[in-house]
């Protein structure tokens, strides 16, 4: 249950006013004189549609970007915020969606990074761990200081982000999709940690896409569309419903579609048996792991993040071989050291929608019509006589923004430039795009707005309904749900169980999630 700050608190005044903000990108008007306001010592949402100008909004309150007009003033005070470093000095911090860490640092050694405060390095070390401690007991934000980053898990890294702001002494927390990588168990500690910390009078600030969220965790929300605010009001006086309307101007179709046409599913597509895989550690991700995927059917994979769903979808893709295992695709069968690769996979009509679209889908730096052929730039349509047509291609691109709601509509935009739930339509439009006979789609709404996922789920649903078979992976179980029309639950490695989804409810699935029997018999 949502927890409001002690009345009488410093909720009364504000913590951040900008006022006038206007920014644009060329003829892209992301800000339109925005007035925005957060007052001190509470959790604020900032939703909106993907290209709404919140993450602008924010970049430029953190000196990522300059206003072209408007005034920030933070505590009463007028600031001037030219760079990331004015920001902190002001007491911002910033924790992105994609974490800003060294890999083969310690976290120890990640918090101090630029801000050593002692030339003697040993000196420099005791004083910040003896500052980390006392942070780490003050506000539950525990964190293994000697460990390297890249062995953390998730949810570590996302604290030890938050020890980094704290560290430098931010007053006002800026938190970019917290929760896009996390299990629901990370999630709730996490919403356990920034109450605590909004309680010890800290301004917290959520960039996110789950409203749902928005009404646990947040006392006031303001929602942007086309650049402007369009909501501001306390969480208690509205609703999922209401949040969503708000953001795309429209009622907004939520979970599964009670009209929607009941599943046909046909002849098998893709089958795997005996599917074995063991990590660089020895560590068993995937132990005999049977699934067949039908024409016409949607089939959910639930489980905890780390539970092998990642693993599968390796090497259902050939993007990884297995250790043991049979998959049968296209009339071909592959195993062993022949085991089928990317290339292969997508002559047989397999397409593939990464979990990471970053490290798997998408090359930032390439422009968005140079990402949005990847893997099918000899189709005839891209290339002739071994020659690239980019004139075609360019145009491709230009409908598939247009057609995904791609904003803004620029083929020539650098990937990095987009943001994050505009990359992942771009993704899925080149995928999608291409009538796959099999689909494997990993966490398809991570990062995308209310509307976004009603028309994914759509365009998903509407290739089912064209004799597709789909495999979806998602950490969202309300998605699984929506969408599935058989779900497989996996607990360390292995199937648990699998329901038809009028078997479904969130106790069997937990249950099953948890590595209980009980769920498959409840």
């Amino acid at each position: 249950m949502k927890q409001s700050p002690p009345d009488g608190g410093p909720g009364n005044a504000h913590a951040v006013e900008m006022t006038g903000i206007s920014k644009s990108f060329g003829a892209v008007r992301a800000n339109r004189a925005v007035d925005f306001r957060v007052r001190a010592g509470r959790i604020h949402g900032l939703v909106g549609e993907n290209g709404a100008g919140k993450s602008t909004l924010m970049s430029i309150l953190y000196g990522f970007y300059s206003a072209d007009a408007g005034q920030i003033r933070l505590h009463g005070a007028p600031v001037n915020i030219r760079s990331a470093q004015d920001a902190i000095n002001h007491g911002v911090g910033m924790v992105h969606q994609h974490f800003m860490l060294v890999g083969n640092l310690s976290a120890l050694d990640n918090v101090m990074l630029g801000a050593e405060g002692h030339a003697l390095l040993s000196r420099a070390s005791a004083q910040a761990r003896q500052r980390l401690e006392a942070l780490m007991q003050s506000t539950g934000l525990q964190v293994p200081l000697d460990r390297v980053a890249d062995d953390l898990n998730v949810g570590d890294c996302q604290r030890l982000e938050i020890l980094k702001t704290l560290f430098r002494g931010a007053r006002v927390l800026i938190l970019d999709e917290p929760t896009a990588v996390l299990t629901p168990q990370e999630t709730v500690q996490l919403f356990d940690v920034l109450r605590r910390l909004r309680d010890q009078g800290t301004t917290i600030l959520i960039i996110t896409h789950k409203l749902k969220e928005v009404l646990a965790l947040c006392d006031d929300v303001t929602v942007m569309r086309g650049g402007q605010v369009v909501l501001d009001t306390p969480v208690a006086e509205t609703s999922v419903e209401g949040l969503a309307q708000a953001m795309v101007g429209r009622s907004v179709q939520m979970g599964r579609h009670g009209d929607a046409a009941p599943a046909v599913p046909k002849e098998p597509l893709l089958s795997v048996t005996g599917l074995c895989v063991t990590d660089a550690w020895g560590v068993q991700r995937l132990r005999n792991v049977g699934l067949t995927l039908r024409s016409g059917e949607i089939v959910g994979v639930a489980g905890v993040s780390g539970n092998g769903q990642s693993e599968l979808l390796d090497v259902l893709s050939g993007l990884a071989r297995p250790a043991a295992g049979t998959l049968e695709l296209g009339g071909r069968q592959f195993q062993g050291s022949q085991w089928l690769d990317p290339t292969t996979a997508r002559v047989l009509g397999l397409a593939h929608v990464p979990e990471d679209r970053y490290a798997r889908a998408m090359v930032m730096s390439f422009a968005a019509w140079e990402s949005a052929v990847l893997g099918y730039e000899a189709l005839p349509a891209y290339s002739r006589a071994g020659w690239m047509r980019h004139g075609a291609m360019r145009t491709a691109t230009a409908e598939m923004m247009e057609r995904f709601d791609v904003r803004p509509r620029q083929v020539e935009l650098r990937c990095g430039q987009f943001s994050g739930g505009n990359q992942q339509k771009q993704v899925l439009a080149r995928e999608l795009g291409q009538h796959p006979r099999v689909l494997l789609i990993g966490q398809p709404t991570r990062g995308v707005d209310i509307g976004a996922i009603e028309f994914i789920h759509d365009q998903v649903r509407a290739l089912r309904d064209a004799g597709c078979a789909v495999l979806l992976v998602s950490s969202e179980l309300d998605e699984i749900l929506a969408l599935s029309d058989r779900v497989v639950v996996m607990n360390q490695g292995v199937i648990t169980g699998e329901l038809a989804i009028g078997e479904c409810d969130v106790t069997r699935i937990g249950l099953l999630m948890a590595g209980s029997t009980q769920g498959a018999n409840a």
